[in-house]
Order: structure tokens, then sequence, then C-alpha cells
């Protein structure tokens, strides 16, 4: 199973049925694969669409229909679409269930970096600092390490999105939650030991008794 595979799918976990949920571009969007359309999740993207779903099959993309990245996506029957006025107005008015983001880096405070990397061309923060500020739970989704560099660090060195605590951190290799304790360890990912995890991060974890093994979803979209 591909690494971003593991996190779309333990993160697909974590959503609760009749929500409205944000899915940040990238590695977030296809957490959509693995949402039981049953559940009544809908999922929002900041430039317009109420009722996201999937990347559509080779040869179906339409160019009007597109995330919050410019990528291609699908609807459900049903979706709406919205001005960039009443986007923001759900997202700052507190009306988002859950966010889930990529991330650059997150440090043992549980603060987040993923919007910019310094001396590179960036069209903006877009809407990261507006989600991370206003949904209700705040899950990052993101590769453990970027070439082999840990991205749960000490501190972050990047520009900070928000000063709020994120919720929770999926990553190809673990569950981590943000605490006033520090960065508690829930979870491994299939096949990965306690000593792989602390070696890959930088940040101290705190680990509490038997680490079990995550369960994925198996999604039905």
């Amino acid at each position: 199973m591909k690494p971003e595979e593991i996190i779309q799918r333990r993160v697909a976990l974590e959503l609760k049925p009749n929500t409205l949920v944000n899915l940040g571009i990238g590695l977030p969007t296809g957490v959509a694969r693995y949402i039981d359309p049953a559940a009544g999740i809908l999922f929002e993207s900041e430039n317009g669409i109420v009722g996201l779903a999937a990347k559509p099959p080779e040869g179906m993309d339409d160019p009007e229909l597109t995330d919050a990245g410019g990528n291609t996506v699908s609807a459900i029957p049903g979706a709406a679409t919205i001005d960039s006025a009443v986007s923001f107005g759900l997202i700052r008015g507190g009306h988002l269930e859950a966010t889930v983001l990529g991330a650059l880096q997150v440090d043992e405070e549980g603060m987040l970096a993923n919007w910019v990397v310094p001396g590179k061309m960036v069209p903006g923060m877009g809407g990261a600092m507006d989600l991370v500020t206003g949904a209700r739970r705040v899950i990052v989704a993101m590769n453990h390490t970027a070439k082999g560099a840990p991205k749960i660090v000490p501190k972050c060195t990047l520009p900070l999105t928000s000063i709020r605590r994120v919720s929770l951190i999926v990553t190809d290799m673990a569950v981590i939650e943000p605490t006033d304790a520090g960065l508690v360890l829930r979870e491994r990912a299939p096949g990965v030991t306690l000593e792989q995890i602390v070696a890959a991060t930088t940040a101290k974890l705190v680990v509490e008794g038997e680490v079990p093994e995550m369960k994925l979803g198996v999604g039905g979209a």
C-alpha cells in the first residue's frame, strides 16, 4: 500500500457522518475516495464547492470543476457552487466540523507550518490561516519525513500558519495527538515499529504503554 493511501484511509476514520469537512489540496483531497457515500459527509473546497468528490476517471475531467489548487475534481449529485464570500463565511463562521490539511512542519506544541518555504515563490497563503483558525478540528495529513528529513520537529523553523494547536497528525508512519502534555503517539502504521517512528521524529514523543497498529478505512466512494 502506498504511503499516501495509508494516510488517506486512516484520516477517513476520523470524519463524522453528516458533517461539513474541508479537504486541502494535494494529498488530503484523496481522503474522499475512502468515505462511504451513505455517511452523508459533505466536502467543501474554499474556492467554492460544497459536495466535492474524488478525482474523476481519466478522460472525464471538467476543466471548469476544480479544487482550490486548480486540480480537476468531481462533485456529488446535489452539490453546490458558491462564491468566495459564502465559502469563507462557512469557514470563518465555525461551520466546518473538520479540515484536513497537508504540512511542511508540525512542532512539539502542535503548531503548524504549511504555506511557504522562505525564498520560494508561492501565490499566497490561500485559505490555510482561516481553515486552521475556523474549523472545529484540524487534522494534518502528511508524510512523516521529506527526503529523509523529519517534519515533526521540536520547533517550527518555517512561518506558522496559525497560533492554534492542531487536533491530530496522521502520517504514513503514525497517528500523533498534540496535547498539553506534548505529542502523544497513539498508533503505528502497519509494519512500522516504535523505534522507526522515534528515529524519524526529532520532536519528543510521549509514549503511553503499548502503541497499537492503526486501523484503516476501507472506503466506498
